[in-house]
């Protein structure tokens, strides 16, 4: 297997059970230039067949650009710079009156909203939540949250100072704070160390990736022998609506796009990764 330039690979071995999902988000600011990036492992079975989805605008939709499977958009980003990814979480009881979104929730998100408080306004007005997953909003201004359902409501958890990680537990849950997620102090860790650089150090989007490359997870087998691991890792420049996306850790198998010029051809396709 070639390893990708982006991504630092750990020798480490990793359980993946048959009932979860590891996923790692980061949406980071480099506080010297200001440049954002949104960087995400989406971890998985390798038998699903993914694709990334280009849907240019239209006269009541915003042009966008999402990657999963069967008509699952996991994550993407939209021609205004707003950006979505998720991660499965322990479920929690969702607030009265409210229900898990039906139909490709991400392509609707991107299509209607420009900005991390209009999503957050979309969410309300249509009654969504969810009882195992938060989601990771972002958007060009600097501003992004986590938006998770605990215990019946809904909480908002802030982007702190230039960064904001998801993996796989509520972090406004003091219970599962406590959990252990190994991959979480890691790419803090990582965080930590890009904002400690020497200032003539230049920070960017394979910086920032390789952060997040020492919490993937090699492929391996379950007791089935069904094969799991980083199916995919989404690399995304906001600043300059750039994104880069390698398949399977595979160095042979990187889709690189320039979003709006993309958006602009005006053609709905997609891309099969494989």
């Amino acid at each position: 297997m070639k390893t990708f330039k982006y991504l630092v690979l750990l020798i480490s071995i990793i359980i993946i059970s048959e009932k979860s999902f590891a996923c790692s988000i980061i949406y980071y600011i480099d506080s010297k230039t200001g440049k954002i990036y949104f960087i995400n492992n989406e971890d998985y079975w390798y038998d699903v067949k993914p694709y990334i989805q280009i849907n240019p605008s239209s006269k009541d939709e915003l042009g966008r650009i999402w990657y999963g499977w069967k008509n699952f958009g996991q994550g993407g980003i939209n021609e205004k710079g707003l950006v979505i990814d998720g991660a499965v979480t322990p479920e929690q009881k969702i607030p009265s009156g409210y229900s898990s979104p039906k139909g490709n929730f991400t392509d609707k998100i991107l299509a209607k909203c420009s900005t991390v408080d209009e999503v957050i306004q979309y969410l309300e007005q249509e009654k969504i939540a969810l009882n195992n997953a938060h989601i990771l909003l972002g958007d060009k201004n600097g501003k992004a949250v986590i938006v998770e359902w605990i215990n019946g409501v809904k909480n908002i958890v802030e982007i702190k100072n230039n960064r904001l990680v998801s993996t796989n537990f509520n972090l406004s849950d003091t219970i599962q704070t406590e959990m252990t997620c190994w991959r979480y102090p890691i790419i803090q860790k990582g965080l930590d160390e890009l904002d400690a650089r020497n200032p003539k150090d230049t920070i960017d989007l394979k910086a920032v990736g390789n952060v997040i490359g020492k919490a993937v997870q090699l492929p391996q087998k379950d007791s089935t022998g069904k094969i799991g691991g980083t199916l995919y890792t989404t690399f995304i420049d906001l600043t300059e609506m750039k994104l880069v996306l390698v398949y399977k850790l595979d160095n042979s198998k990187i889709q690189k796009l320039d979003i709006l010029s993309e958006l602009k051809l005006g053609k709905k396709r997609k891309i099969k990764l494989e």
